[in-house]
C-alpha cells in the first residue's frame, strides 16, 4: 500500500532485493519504482478500488507503510484479508499516550482508538495523528486477527529520499555555513534510524513470518545531535561554526520545538523508546555518518 515515497519505496527496494515479488498499489502520483515491480493504481479510500485490488491477489503479506485513517485501513483489511496471509502495519510512537512526555514500551496505554474514525480532513500539529494511528492499529487487528498482524512503532526516520525536513533541514544549514544555531548541547542524544534499516527490518520479520508489535528506534547512547550537525558540516563541507544554546533559554524566546529546530526536544520520553524486542530480532543500524552522507 503505497511503494513510491521514502519508507515505501525503500521496502520495495529491499524486498525486490530479497527476491521477492512486489505489487504496489497507489494513486501514480509519485513515481513508479524501480525495477521489475507490478503497479496497480487505486485510491485506497474507495472500496471499489480496494475491490479491484483484491482480484490481482493472492499475497504472502500485505505492508501498510502510510495509512492514517482508520475506516480506509479497516476497508484494505478487509479487502485483502481472503487474499493475504500477513498485514504490516507501519504505525508510530505517536500512538502511544504519554510519549513524549515518558519513556515508552510495547506495553505503554495507547490513545484511546476509534477502528471506524473517518475525519474527512486532518492536519500535523493538531493533536490527531496519535490518536488515529492507534485507531488503524486496531482496525488493522479487528480484521486480520493478532495472529496475523506485524505492527511496527518507530520513532524519527531519517535517510535517502526523506520529506520531512529534518535531516534535510541540517544539511541545507549546514550547507550555508555561518553562525549555526544548535539548540541545547552538543551531547544530547538522538536515537533515530535510517529508512533502509527500518525497510530491511520490517522485510525480515516478514520472511521470519513474525507478528506482534515491536518499536523500532535507533541504538540507545550511540548518537548526538553534535555527531549529526557535525556530519552535516562535513558532508556539505561547509565553514559553519555551532553556538549551543542553552534550552530553556530558547523556550523563552518562542523558538518552537520540532518544527523550528529539527530533532530537538526537550521532552524526556522522546527519545526514550524501548526497543528490546526489535533488538533481539535482529534489527541493525547503520552509521549515522552513512545516514547523513547518502542523504
Amino acid at each position: 500500500m503505497g511503494g513510491g515515497w521514502f519508507l515505501g519505496r525503500a521496502v520495495v527496494e529491499v524486498a525486490l532485493g530479497a527476491g521477492d515479488q512486489v505489487t504496489v498499489f497507489n494513486r501514480g502520483l509519485s513515481p513508479s519504482p524501480r525495477g521489475d515491480v507490478e503497479c496497480l493504481r487505486g485510491d485506497r479510500a474507495d472500496d471499489k478500488d480496494l475491490a479491484r485490488l483484491a482480484e490481482h491477489g493472492p499475497w504472502d503479506a500485505v505492508v501498510d507503510v502510510h495509512g492514517v485513517v482508520p475506516r480506509q485501513v479497516g476497508a484494505a483489511a478487509a479487502a485483502l484479508r481472503e487474499v493475504a496471509s500477513r498485514y504490516a502495519f507501519v504505525s508510530s510512537v505517536s500512538a502511544y499516550q504519554r510519549w513524549p512526555a515518558e519513556p515508552v514500551t510495547e506495553e505503554s496505554p495507547l490513545h484511546p482508538a476509534d477502528p471506524d474514525a473517518d475525519p474527512g480532513e486532518w492536519e500535523w500539529g493538531t493533536g490527531v495523528y496519535g490518536p488515529l494511528k492507534a485507531g488503524v492499529g486496531a482496525a488493522a487487528r479487528q480484521r486480520f486477527g493478532v495472529e496475523r498482524l506485524l505492527v511496527l512503532r518507530p520513532g524519527v526516520r531519517l535517510g535517502p529520499g526523506e520529506y520531512g525536513g529534518r535531516l534535510t533541514w541540517w544539511l541545507r544549514r549546514a550547507a550555508r555555513g555561518g553562525h549555526i544555531l544548535g539548540a541545547g548541547a552538543a551531547q544530547d542524544a538522538i536515537r533515530p534510524i535510517d529508512v533502509r534499516d527500518g525497510a530491511a527490518f520490517l522485510v525480515g520479520l516478514l520472511h521470519a513470518r513474525v507478528t506482534g508489535t515491536l518499536n523500532v528506534a535507533g541504538p540507545d547512547g550511540r548518537d548526538t545531535i553534535g555527531d549529526l550537525i557535525d556530519g552535516c558540516l562535513r558532508v556539505a563541507r561547509g565553514d559553519g561554526v555551532v553556538t549551543w544554546v542553552d534550552s530553556s533559554w530558547l523556550g523563552e524566546q518562542g523558538v518552537r520545538q520540532w518544527v523550528e529546530m529539527p530533532l530537538w526536544r526537550t521532552l524526556p520520553g522522546t527519545w526514550a523508546i524501548d526497543r528490546t524486542r526489535a533488538a533481539a530480532a535482529g534489527l541493525v543500524c547503520r552509521p549515522l555518518d552513512d545516514t547523513v552522507a547518502d542523504t
